[in-house]
């Protein structure tokens, strides 16, 4: 395997652009007082790709329960010991909330897990990676991956400078018990929505959960926005996830795809005690052989096949119309460096050797089943033949090639997963409000936080 030789060059950081975002932030970013000023940042950093030979120990804030961290560091230290890792983790929801007071700390992590930018670039939290960009080469990477990592000077999503980069690349898809849809009939992976409703309603008919999902922490929204997708124009929805001036998220194929929803909800397709299942439970569960399907990402795809073995496949959610270019969920598993990091160079050289290493790009795909991203010259990691790793690999490649990636909406702002996206499934899928309903109060809690 070969990797891409960096192209070695010196030269002074600018100072970080600031970005105005609209509005407030809500919840999740306080911490962050509206209207105060910007922390300081870091001084100017000569750039290098030439990593120190002084000892570094360099610090990561990270979810819990993700262990690609622990592998790649541990793998980086074997190669570079004299760079050490201290890794601390917390809840997505607990990591997203503390972010800015950690990165506006005086000793705050070199890198952190962030999943919205939020207010951290207009308050100079988050390190402008523009300088890395061009003394790496990372022009040679594909420009969609990295386009919902950057942001413009006025707070806009998928242009601009570039803030963050990914630690694997993901894509959602639907997995399926194959002993169970063999039992029902089935032989081969729905090719339209029409055709998984009608599989949906076989495995009702025989006493089968047609969908194995849980809302406690939000992520029937695999479901909810994979719906969406089949109907609404794709740009537009990304128009309003990068929070473009006058985009909304009331759009008529927005709607459709809720009241699908909202119609799996009262046919019975979900499970009865849906909003007490958390993430860790819904996969454990379709992990032991219940449900007929689950819309969850390729991260998840050696667990399931390590539980399930060659009894389970995983496929493109299908589209309205057959024959019609496939829509998909996918996003960077998003880290910042922060502005105030002391190891600038190193962090990023660590970032860049996720994308390049053989090693690291190998460790990405055995511990999430994601893409490794970078430059896609690069050989692809070795993965097992016919296994859901390698189905989630053409996948990804698939998706890039119909041009068909979106960020996931629970991405738009910093609060509105917690604050509307949660409460508000959990009413769609107990049959509580209608898809028009989730529709309408999600935009509206979009509006107090953008403006």
């Amino acid at each position: 395997m070969s990797t891409r030789t960096p192209r070695t060059r010196t030269r002074r950081v600018a100072p970080l652009a600031l970005a105005a975002i609209a509005g407030l932030t809500g919840a999740l970013l306080a911490g962050c007082a509206p209207g105060a000023a910007a922390p300081q940042t870091a001084a100017a950093t000569d750039v290098s790709t030439e990593l120190t030979s002084d000892p570094v120990q360099l610090t990561i804030a990270d979810e819990t329960g993700f262990p690609v961290t622990d592998k790649l560091t541990e793998e980086f230290t074997k190669q570079h010991p004299n760079v050490t890792f201290n890794i601390t983790r917390d809840t997505f929801q607990n990591l997203t909330a503390n972010a800015p007071k950690l990165l506006a700390s005086d000793t705050p992590p070199d890198l952190i897990r962030l999943p919205t930018l939020g207010d951290t670039v207009k308050d100079g939290l988050v390190a402008n990676l523009d300088p890395y960009f061009d003394a790496y080469g990372w022009d040679a990477w594909p420009a969609s991956q990295l386009a919902p990592l950057r942001m413009s000077e006025d707070g806009i999503r998928g242009s601009g400078s570039l803030y963050q980069l990914g630690l694997g690349y993901s894509i959602t898809g639907i997995y399926m018990n194959d002993t169970l849809a063999s039992q029902l009939g089935i032989t081969a992976p729905p090719q339209t929505l029409a055709e998984l409703e009608a599989d949906m309603a076989k495995a009702k008919a025989a006493g089968i959960l047609p969908i194995m999902a849980g809302d406690k922490d939000g992520v029937v929204n695999f479901v909810v926005q994979a719906a969406m997708n089949q109907y609404v124009d794709k740009d537009q929805f990304l128009s309003w996830m990068f929070n473009e001036p006058g985009a909304r998220y009331d759009e008529p194929g927005n709607v459709q795809g809720a009241e699908l929803v909202r119609k799996w909800a009262d046919a019975g397709y979900f499970p009865s005690d849906i909003n007490a299942i958390d993430y860790f439970t819904f996969t454990s569960r379709f992990s032991a052989g219940e449900g007929l399907f689950t819309f969850n990402g390729n991260w998840e795809a050696a667990n399931y096949q390590k539980a399930l073995g060659d009894n389970v496949s995983f496929f493109l959610v299908p589209p309205a119309e057959e024959g019609a270019g496939h829509v998909a969920m996918g996003a960077a598993n998003s880290f910042s460096v922060a502005a105030k990091s002391k190891h600038l160079n190193e962090i990023v050289y660590f970032l860049n050797w996720v994308h390049t290493d053989p090693a690291a790009r190998q460790i990405i795909v055995d511990v999430t089943g994601a893409s490794p991203g970078g430059d896609p010259s690069l050989e692809l990691p070795t993965v097992q033949a016919g296994s859901l790793i390698e189905n989630a690999l053409e996948m990804s490649a698939q998706i890039g090639a119909e041009n068909g990636q979106v960020d996931f909406m629970a991405n738009t702002t910093a609060g509105i997963y917690a604050g509307s996206i949660i409460p508000e499934s959990q009413l769609l899928v107990t049959s509580q409000i209608t898809g028009q309903e989730f529709v309408d109060r999600v935009q509206k809690f979009y509006e107090s936080e953008v403006g």
